[in-house]
C-alpha cells in the first residue's frame, strides 16, 4: 500500500516524500488505520520492519489535527534504552520536518544541566516526551511535572523493557496518566507476562501480529563451527577483502569487545567500542561516527542491539552465541534494514553449540554452516547434544596449533567481567 492511500495530512504525505518513503511495510499497512481511530492497539512485529513510523505517523497526524494546550505534555513514548529514545526523537524530526511537532527527549546519564534541561522541557510542555522509564520516573518523583494532560502513551519494544525489570515503572508511570488516553504497545514477542501487562493498562485493544519474533528472511544466516582460539584468524579472513558497507560485532561481554576492538585497532581496522563503561556522551560520539561513515567496524555488547536504525550495515558478526534467541532476533535485525539485504554469521565454540541449537530450534530450520578454510584448521564436530553448555575445555585441542590472541588472555577476568554487561 502506497502512503498516500492513507488517511494521512498533507504535511505528513511531503515529509515522506521528501524522505523517499512511499510504500508501507505490512505492520504500517495494519497498524496506521487504527492507530488514526484513536483506539488501543497491542502490535507485535520483528524488528527491522518500520514499526517506529508505524505509530510515529498516525501521532503526527492526531496531534496535527486535534490542537492541544501548548503548556501541557501531550503524548508521553517509553523506550528501553537511551539509544533507542535518541532514535525516535530523530525519527519525529525527519517525519514532522513540515509540522511544528515540539519533542523532549529524556534519559539518564550526563550532569546536572542535563537533568534541568530535560525538567524545564517537561515542565514548559511538549507534544511528544520521550523516555526511558527509570529517568521519567526520576523526574515525576522530584521534579514539579505534570502529565495530566497526556492523551497518547506508548510503550516500544515493551518485552525488552520487561526483561529490563521495568515493570513496576511501567505501572507507576500509567497511575499518572489520565485513564482517557489512547495507549499503543509494540513488542516484537507476546510472551504471558506482556499480555499481563496490555491487560493492565490497554482499554479493548486491537491486535496485531505481524511475523512474530522471526528474522527478517533478507538477511542471509550462517556460522561457523569453530574453536574459541579459531575465532580471531576467522575474523582476520573476513576482513581480508573490502566488504561494501558497515559492520557490527557482538559479544555478550563488555572486557571481550573492549580485548576485540584493541585487536582489531592494532590491525589497522577502522572500528570503535560500543559498551556500559562509555559515558552518554562517549556513545553518542561512537554512533555518529559510525553512522557517518568515520567507523567502519562497530564492536558492541547487547547494549546496541535493539533500536539503531542505521541502513547500511551490510554485516553482523557474532563473535559469541548470544544467551537466548531473542537476544540473536535483535543482533541480527541490525542488518537487512529498509528493504536492503545482509548476512548474519555467527562463531559457535564447543561450549556454545548447546545455544546455538537452540536458537536453530527456536527459527525451526538449521543454519548454514561455513566450513573452515585449511589455513585455519580443522574444527569440531558440531554435536550440540555432546556440548550443551557445559565447559569443555579439557576437550579443546591446544590452540589447533594457532598462537594465542589478545582475546585468550586474562581469562578469568574476563569471565568476572562478563555477567556486568547489560
Amino acid at each position: 500500500m502506497k502512503f498516500s492511500e492513507l488517511d494521512l495530512d498533507e504535511e505528513i504525505l511531503r515529509g515522506l516524500d521528501a524522505m523517499n518513503f512511499r510504500e508501507t511495510t505490512p505492520i504500517q499497512e495494519l497498524t496506521i488505520p487504527i492507530i488514526l481511530e484513536g483506539k488501543d492497539l497491542i502490535a507485535c512485529a520483528q524488528t527491522g520492519t518500520g514499526k517506529t513510523a508505524a505509530y510515529i505517523l498516525p501521532l503526527l497526524n492526531l496531534l496535527h489535527k486535534n490542537a492541544g494546550k501548548c503548556d501541557k505534555v501531550r503524548t508521553v513514548i517509553i523506550a528501553p534504552t537511551r539509544e533507542l529514545a535518541q532514535q525516535i526523537d530523530m525519527q519525529f524530526e525527519g517525519f514532522s520536518y513540515f509540522l511544528p511537532i515540539s519533542t523532549v527527549v529524556v534519559y539518564g546519564g550526563g550532569d546536572g544541566a542535563l537533568w534541568e534541561q530535560q525538567k524545564r522541557g517537561i515542565q514548559m510542555g511538549a507534544d511528544v516526551v520521550i523516555a526511558t522509564p527509570g529517568r521519567l520516573i526520576s523526574h515525576l518523583m522530584h521534579s514539579d511535572i505534570d502529565l495530566s494532560g497526556v492523551e497518547h502513551f506508548i510503550l516500544d519494544e515493551a518485552d525488552r523493557m520487561l526483561d529490563m525489570g521495568f515493570y513496576d515503572d511501567i505501572m507507576q508511570i500509567g497511575k499518572r496518566l489520565p485513564v482517557r488516553r489512547q495507549t499503543i504497545l509494540f513488542s516484537a514477542t507476546m510472551p504471558s507476562k506482556i499480555r499481563q501487562l496490555a491487560k493492565n493498562i490497554l482499554h479493548n485493544p486491537s491486535e496485531i501480529n505481524v511475523a512474530i519474533s522471526k528474522p527478517n528472511e533478507a538477511i542471509l544466516q550462517s556460522a561457523y563451527i569453530c574453536y574459541e582460539t579459531q575465532k580471531m584468524p576467522i575474523i582476520k579472513e573476513l576482513f581480508s577483502k573490502p566488504i561494501a558497507g558497515k559492520t557490527i560485532i557482538f559479544s555478550s561481554s563488555k572486557q571481550k569487545v573492549k580485548d576485540l576492538a584493541y585487536t582489531l585497532k592494532r590491525m589497522k581496522y577502522s572500528v570503535a567500542a560500543m559498551h556500559s563503561d562509555l559515558e552518554q556522551f562517549q556513545r553518542e560520539e561512537v554512533m555518529l561516527d559510525f553512522k557517518n561513515g568515520k567507523i567502519d567496524i562497530l564492536v558492541a555488547t547487547d547494549i546496541v542491539a535493539r533500536g539503531i536504525d542505521i541502513t547500511d550495515i551490510v554485516l553482523v558478526i557474532n563473535y559469541d552465541v548470544p544467551h537466548d534467541p531473542e537476544d540473536y532476533i535483535h543482533r541480527i535485525g541490525r542488518t537487512a534494514r529498509a528493504n536492503a539485504e545482509g548476512a548474519a554469521i555467527t562463531f559457535v565454540s564447543e561450549t556454545e553449540q548447546g545455544r546455538f541449537n537452540r536458537i536453530e530450534r527456536f527459527l525451526e530450520k538449521d543454519v548454514y554452516k561455513i566450513p573452515l578454510s585449511p589455513e585455519i584448521g580443522e574444527a569440531p564436530v558440531y554435536n550440540p547434544q555432546s556440548f550443551s553448555g557445559k565447559k569443555q575445555g579439557h576437550r579443546r585441542r591446544k590452540n589447533n596449533g594457532k598462537p594465542k590472541s589478545a582475546l585468550n588472555r586474562n581469562r578469568s577476568k574476563r569471565k568476572e567481567n562478563a555477567k556486568n554487561d547489560k
